[in-house]
């Protein structure tokens, strides 16, 4: 997917001409298994050798949010600084294809590969080997070649087929080789060409749907990269038009370069790979600086699988924790009317699954209850009165572990930010789902704004410690 545009083939690829080793992508949902048989079976049916079982997740799994690609897999010290600053969660990797630019890839190891997966980056694993017949810059080395363009005998580009077949073996094997999980999803980089020249186009589906059996064959997930306007737009049209002509991948990766954050083109119809199995290259070739690391990369957004989701939460038995608006706390005297017992019983019910509070679930502010709050203010660094404030939820709600949280992180964690982040700003309202969605990030990002920190969207240790102090 790296890149050097050209004015005359630009238009021709709908915007995005993508002529080098970058690329992104994105999981579909599984795909059962689907062997070619015949004349078009794979000159090599051997299994892959057997290996030790990775213990690593399946990648990139359930998820929605954003993604980059870059041509060398980055040094450690440069993703750890990305993931605690960017917004980024996902990361391309080129792990095969004789057509690779980077064919060295120094930094990517079996090692790698699980140091960036335990701490929650999702893997995108992009082989970029031959290209279709009529890309006028390929191939790139004397001994790399192209996606052959004979129809053959009868007529269903037998050699193209192969080549796929064989490319897909070849991925599979260094993807194992790094300890990706088997039923990852494994993308092929077909780099735009002319949609027009007939057995240019039909060899290169030929090639991606052999590619994609072959995948199926051995249980794991295809996906496919290539321009909107040509690669994309020609797997769409083949399932329209002619349905099982060519096996379809599970996953679309589409190159178009418009500058907006989803997964949609007008190249395509809006009904095809959905939900779940679509990526879009939005923006390319470009510097990013993030935490005072800079990376020229492809941006990306992903929308695969399940999407990003929570598992369901009970606290205390049921008793409800999330609001859109917290109140400030204290007991009735005088004029003062009671607390709202609801949330008196939500406080009740924090602090004591923190330890701090041993009495029953009443939704009275007694003694007991204010006895805790003023605990848990002074051991908090907070004024301790019979009150509970804003900022004291806020802190209630981040005390606890922190890691790094942005777009598309999913669970527990982000329900505490989304809770945090309501008792800040009561015009915040996210609504408490424990994925950090696009309403999340904006709420996050305008009381970054508000106290002072860089405006990113992520949770990042900085974060945590003003949610924790009541910063609002």
């Amino acid at each position: 997917m790296r890149r050097r545009t050209t004015a005359v083939l630009s238009a021709l690829l709908g915007g995005a001409l993508l002529l080098g080793p970058q690329a992104a992508g994105a999981e579909g949902p599984a795909a059962a298994p689907a062997g070619a048989t015949g004349a078009d079976a794979p000159a090599s049916t051997a299994s892959a050798p057997v290996v030790k079982k990775s213990t690593n997740p399946v990648t990139p799994g359930d998820f929605t949010g954003h993604g980059f690609d870059q041509c060398l897999a980055p040094e450690q010290w440069k993703m750890n600084r990305w993931l605690k600053h960017s917004p980024f969660l996902a990361v391309g990797i080129y792990i095969s294809g004789d057509s690779r630019a980077c064919r060295s890839q120094p930094n990517l190891t079996p090692a790698w590969v699980t140091k960036q997966l335990k701490k929650g980056w999702r893997l995108l694993p992009i082989t970029l080997g031959p290209q279709a017949s009529c890309h006028p810059r390929f191939p790139r080395y004397a001994d790399d070649v192209k996606i052959n363009p004979k129809p053959g005998n009868n007529g269903r580009y037998f050699q193209a087929r192969q080549q796929g077949f064989a490319e897909a073996e070849k991925a599979v094997a260094a993807a194992t080789a790094l300890g990706l999980a088997r039923g990852s999803t494994l993308f092929y980089d077909l780099e735009g060409y002319d949609s027009s020249n007939t057995h240019c186009r039909e060899s290169a589906l030929a090639f991606v749907g052999a590619w994609t059996e072959k995948l199926h064959a051995l249980g794991w997930v295809s996906g496919v990269y290539s321009s909107a306007g040509s690669g994309i737009k020609d797997l769409d049209d083949a399932r329209v038009n002619r349905p099982g002509t060519y096996t379809l991948p599970d996953t679309i990766w589409i190159a178009r370069w418009d500058g907006v954050a989803n997964t949609s083109t007008s190249y395509i119809r809006e009904d095809g790979w959905r939900p779940g199995g679509r990526v879009k290259q939005y923006r390319g070739d470009h510097v990013e600086n993030w935490g005072g690391v800079k990376i020229n990369i492809d941006s990306n957004f992903l929308d695969v699988g399940r999407g990003s989701v929570a598992a369901p939460e009970s606290r205390c038995g049921g008793v409800r924790v999330s609001y859109p608006v917290y109140a400030a706390l204290r007991p009735a005297t005088g004029n003062q009317k009671p607390s709202d017992a609801r949330q008196v019983k939500a406080l009740q019910c924090l602090l004591k699954e923190q330890g701090r509070y041993a009495g029953a679930l009443t939704g009275t502010l007694n003694a007991r209850t204010l006895d805790s709050i003023r605990a848990f203010q002074a051991a908090r660094g907070f004024p301790v009165r019979d009150r509970f404030t804003k900022a004291n939820w806020m802190s209630l709600h981040a005390v606890g572990s922190s890691p790094v949280l942005k777009r598309g992180s999913a669970g527990s964690e982000v329900r505490r930010v989304q809770r945090a982040i309501n008792a800040a700003d009561p015009k915040a309202k996210v609504v408490v789902t424990g994925v950090f969605d696009a309403r999340t990030d904006t709420a996050v990002r305008a009381w970054q704004k508000k106290i002072g920190l860089p405006v990113s969207g992520v949770v990042n240790p900085e974060s945590w410690a003003a949610l924790r102090s009541g910063v609002r």
